[in-house]
């Protein structure tokens, strides 16, 4: 499991023109999920997110009770070694990606936090104002 956490002043998904997912300042995190990734991997990865000290003056999320956008994005496993044109072979198939980016969400909540999301398989956008620039890649 990959994710790219960024800190925003605000974060936006629509879909068809439509929010389905916004928040202020928080953390914008995009998740991709290979195939042999699990609940184990979910919770990891929503832990460390939650835990990571990457907010000003070395906070977590989890210390400012920050919000946190999560988007699924399959590119993240794209691989670009050859040719021109990715190939997504290690990004697993809808069926298995959603229920673990379901799971990531609901293990943030659990920890406490309000997490927002996207739609998953939907064409996003995705519109953020970063902090920083603050970028993670965080895998599993």
């Amino acid at each position: 499991m990959r994710a790219v956490v960024q800190t925003v002043a605000e974060a936006e998904v629509t879909v068809d023109g439509a929010s389905v997912g916004k928040i202020g300042e928080g953390l914008l995190v995009l998740v991709g999920v290979t195939h042999t990734d699990g609940d184990d991997e979910a919770r990891w990865i929503a832990e460390k997110i939650w835990s990571l000290r990457i907010m000003e003056g070395e906070r977590s999320a989890s210390d400012n009770e920050a919000p946190i956008l999560l988007v699924s994005q399959f590119t993240l496993y794209a691989d670009t070694r050859k040719g021109r044109r990715p190939s997504w072979n290690a990004a697993a198939p809808g069926p298995v990606a959603e229920p673990l980016v379901e799971a990531v969400a609901a293990r943030l909540r659990a920890l406490g936090a309000h997490v927002e999301t996207g739609k998953f398989g939907a064409m996003m956008r995705v519109s953020s104002v970063n902090v920083g620039p603050n970028t993670i890649l965080l895998e599993r």
